[in-house]
């Protein structure tokens, strides 16, 4: 039977690409740019110890992370690692952001007790990603496709100091890029979360001419 193949980031510890290894996986241990370990072109995995994903909510890099990795791959999963206690955030603050990756961002979220339950798991997902669903595994990450309105989505986002939740909240106001282009400030200002000075920056965007 052919094994199945994983890529491991580089920085990822001996310890899980060793246990894969046992396993039987043929492991490509190089560089990722999003995520640490490719099970398939679909499914990504995000490897965080207890201390790591706490100190990735306090910093924000959690949920930053969590929008490139679903830019990218149909499938984001986030592993928590370890037994030890959380020491910096309240029990309210741990559960809030395990609900938001769940409900926000619609990843999967797994626990494991150490590095070998670890490797258990992505071994697991890498053998029913390409053995029992036949999805390939490509050295590339292939950005998945987007619906029209996630594209219109993104176009907003792009704008200065416009996160994701205003995006929605700007088209939804104005129907469509087109008129959320062609809006004056005090128009903008009507939306809630735009100020003056994020309206004068949007305005002004969209209309000095391009050098």
């Amino acid at each position: 039977m052919e094994n199945v193949t994983i890529i491991a980031d580089h920085r990822e510890p001996d310890e899980i690409i060793n246990e894969l290894r046992n396993l039987s996986a043929d492991v490509i241990v190089k560089q990722i740019e999003l995520g640490d370990y490719l099970t398939s072109e679909r499914t990504v995995i995000e490897r965080k110890s207890k201390h790591d994903f706490e100190q990735s909510i306090i910093d924000q890099r959690l949920f930053r992370q969590m929008n490139n990795l679903n830019e990218w791959y149909e499938n984001v999963i986030i592993i928590v690692e370890g037994t030890e206690p959380y020491l910096r955030l309240h029990r309210d603050a741990i559960l809030g952001a395990y609900a938001s990756i769940i409900t926000d961002f619609h990843c999967s979220l797994f626990f494991t007790r150490n590095k070998i339950g670890t490797a258990e798991m992505i071994y697991a997902i890498a053998k029913h990603e390409q053995f029992a669903k036949r999805y390939p595994l490509n050295i590339i990450g292939k950005r998945k496709r987007f619906t029209l309105s996630e594209h219109q989505r993104a176009v907003i986002e792009s704008l200065p100091k416009i996160g994701p939740q205003l995006a929605i909240t700007l088209l939804k106001h104005f129907g469509s890029i087109d008129n959320i282009a062609n809006a004056t400030v005090d128009d903008l200002m009507k939306v809630k979360g735009i100020g003056k000075k994020k309206a004068e920056e949007i305005v002004k965007i969209m209309h000095v001419k391009f050098e």
